[in-house]
């Protein structure tokens, strides 16, 4: 019987899914204010922007398992709690040390967010077809976040300190957690064994510690301790994967990889979040930095973005019964791979039509493959096991973003610090603007015209060439990956038709 309320038990899941898709973009916008404000160094900046994401995921799988076991609505609504009283300790930062603690801390808050929300959605819509078209919500509304944070993000800049940004998810929170207590069914494994802690720690330790080694090696090539944490890291997870092998209730049930479908569909979106992120991160500071827009054009300029996975997300289910999976999902990271392509060509001036059609491009590719592969994902397995399922797919998301940030952010960042340094800029101020481009843009606001005019076009031109370089990346990236979901998909179907 389908469950009554189960739509407006949806909207309270999507709203956490918003906030946590909010959070992820709105500090990319937040950055110049933000080095205006605490002085970060190159690294300690990178260190803020990607710690939310390392630490979700490697907190993921462990969440998600632990939510089967306690009850994913319990979860939840901790997690709710514990992300709105870590946002006002991020929003009252004081130094780059404190805000880097505090964004580690929101990651587990969010870690619990994410796979309880698509697991419960598993348990509640039981209709197949019900059950697509929720998951198209939820994954439109992860993308709608990505993009409406940068709006919201951009108003509250131009209005209040680069803290309130942070602020915005307490009224959120306080409603999910007021309703969720009335509205969710509480779901949970019925066998579950116990939470096995040392898994818990060796999938932590692995997947930080090879994000960690692949960031650093970017920035700064090779060292000792880089290939040291990648040997950590790797020597973490075979162990973990042979542990998950042999305990009688694993953490997380390694069979599930057998199922080609369902590697298939995470390795997809792997790759397909490496490829965008690093666009994504740097594109806001090309709106702002170089194109000179401020925060709020710069945030409704991503708008379209929104738009085209927003719409692609409510239809994916429809299409994918109607044409194929592997259509679907190939087609649209193809679609996404095109358009990065095409950045390959971005200059300094590049008219905004020009960057409007690609972006809405890059949504609709995205909004078609990541609501097909959730619900690949979903439907492939059995519903005790949800919320480590969903956890699989979520950490996949989450290590990509970490990824591609730090791989295609390093080439940015490596193209951007050789930039030829102008005469009469004192080397002091040479070094500061090496560090950043906003570090650039506020030397040069205190040069005298001239030269602080060739030192900003001199950092614009060479961060342009960054990205260029990147997209290039991204494009390879993504378009390899829609070669191999059309393989690793075929003969996959969605339940309730299709094929």
């Amino acid at each position: 019987m389908p469950r009554p309320g189960r739509w407006l038990a949806l909207t309270v899941l999507v709203l956490a899914v918003l906030l946590v898709a909010i959070d992820a973009t709105v500090l990319g916008l937040a950055t110049p204010f933000l080095s205006e404000d605490l002085r970060p160094s190159a690294t300690q900046l990178l260190w803020i922007g990607d710690i939310y994401s390392f630490v979700i995921a490697g907190l993921l799988v462990s969440m998600g398992s632990l939510g089967d076991r306690i009850g994913r609505k319990r979860l939840l609504l901790t997690g709710a709690v514990a992300f709105g009283a870590v946002s006002v300790l991020n929003a009252y930062a004081t130094s780059p040390e404190m805000m880097i603690v505090a964004r580690a801390l929101l990651g587990v808050a969010g870690a619990t967010l994410m796979p309880s929300t698509l697991a419960l959605i598993r348990n509640i819509f039981h209709d197949p077809k019900e059950r697509s078209f929720a998951i198209g919500i939820w994954g439109a509304m992860a993308s709608a976040g990505a993009a409406v944070g940068p709006v919201v993000g951009g108003f509250l800049l131009q209005h209040f300190w680069w803290g309130s940004v942070f602020l915005i998810n307490l009224p959120v929170m306080a409603v999910l957690v007021l309703v969720g207590i009335k509205l969710l069914p509480e779901s949970r494994d019925p066998s579950p064994g116990p939470w096995d802690l040392p898994s818990v720690a060796l999938s932590m330790i692995g997947i930080v510690a090879i994000v960690f080694a692949i960031k650093e090696g970017a920035a700064n090539g090779l060292h000792w301790y880089v290939l040291l944490a990648a040997a950590v890291g790797v020597l973490a997870l075979v162990w973990f994967v042979r542990r998950q092998l042999t305990l009688p209730s694993p953490l997380l049930d390694m069979r599930l990889f057998h199922h080609r479908g369902f590697s298939g569909a995470v390795l997809a979106d792997l790759l397909t979040i490496l490829g965008l992120s690093g666009l994504v991160f740097f594109l806001s500071q090309f709106l702002q930095l170089v194109q000179g827009r401020d925060p709020l054009e710069a945030g409704l300029a991503e708008l379209p973005a929104a738009v085209g996975a927003v719409t692609a997300g409510l239809l994916a289910g429809r299409v994918a019964r109607r044409y194929s999976v592997r259509s679907v999902v190939a087609g649209g990271l193809g679609a996404i791979g095109v358009s990065l392509a095409v950045l390959v060509w971005l200059q300094t001036d590049t008219a905004y039509p020009i960057l409007g059609a690609l972006l809405l491009l890059v949504g609709v590719g995205a909004g078609f493959s990541f609501t097909v592969t959730a619900d690949v994902i979903l439907s492939s397995v059995p519903k005790e096991q949800a919320g480590a399922a969903s956890a699989v797919s979520e950490t996949a998301y989450e290590l990509g973003a970490a990824l591609g940030i730090a791989l295609l952010g390093s080439v940015v960042t490596g193209v951007y610090s050789d930039f030829a340094t102008p005469e009469g800029v004192p080397p002091a101020a040479a070094a500061e603007a090496h560090e950043s481009l906003g570090g650039a843009v506020e030397i040069a606001a205190d040069l005298p015209a001239d030269t602080g005019g060739a030192l900003l076009d001199s950092a614009q031109e060479a961060f342009v060439d960054g990205l260029q370089i990147a997209s290039g990346v991204g494009a390879v990236v993504l378009l390899a990956t829609a070669v191999a979901a059309w393989f690793l998909l075929r003969g996959q179907r969605l339940e309730g038709g299709g094929h």
